[in-house]
């Protein structure tokens, strides 16, 4: 619980670290995010590193040291390089396209899904003949980025029998054996 906790972050060009009383300010080349900071957990910058310290042992301030840790670190990756989420639609019939933030989805029901994306999520879709759409994803809020990617996922999970619906690319899914004859 606590190993990752002691890791400093480091801060790399052009990120801009603000710490006021219990909130941490990232801003960076993509946008800018903020993070409260729990009680018990004290945060300070050291020579372009960020470094988290808690106040005792006990279980929950291990727990606590080591999630806001990784918190500021996703929060630094993301200003910085930003975070990519790809969906890939498996099943005949299976098409997905956008139109700036609205994502159009037909996946076999009576009528097609149309989702409004949040703004800070960029969403762009790759179809392709003879291979499966593909749902790009690009954020600098890891968080939303997958809060998104779930809700879309979540429209058609991807089932254990033919492997059907939206999955994550490069996610495996466990296959059930269907009836023997």
């Amino acid at each position: 619980m606590s190993r990752i906790g002691k890791n400093p972050v480091s801060i790399p060009q052009g990120v801009d670290v603000n710490i006021n009383e219990n909130i941490v300010t990232v801003k960076g080349k993509l946008g800018e995010l903020s993070q409260s900071i729990s009680n018990g957990i004290t945060i300070k910058i050291e020579d372009s590193q960020v470094v988290l310290d808690r106040a005792s042992e006990s279980k929950d301030h291990k727990a606590q040291h080591g999630l806001m840790r990784a918190l500021v670190n996703n929060m630094i990756i993301g200003v910085s390089e930003g975070w990519i989420k790809d969906l890939q639609l498996v099943g005949v019939g299976y098409r997905a396209s956008n139109q700036g933030q609205k994502l159009d989805l037909a996946l076999g029901f009576s009528h097609n899904i149309v989702l409004d994306v949040a703004p800070e999520v960029k969403v762009e879709t790759i179809s392709e003949k003879g291979k499966d759409p593909i749902i790009k994803l690009t954020s600098f809020d890891k968080q939303l980025v997958g809060q998104v990617a779930a809700k879309i996922r979540s429209f058609r999970a991807p089932e254990p029998y033919k492997g059907k619906g939206v999955k994550f690319v490069g996610e495996i899914l466990r296959r059930k054996a269907g009836k023997s004859a």
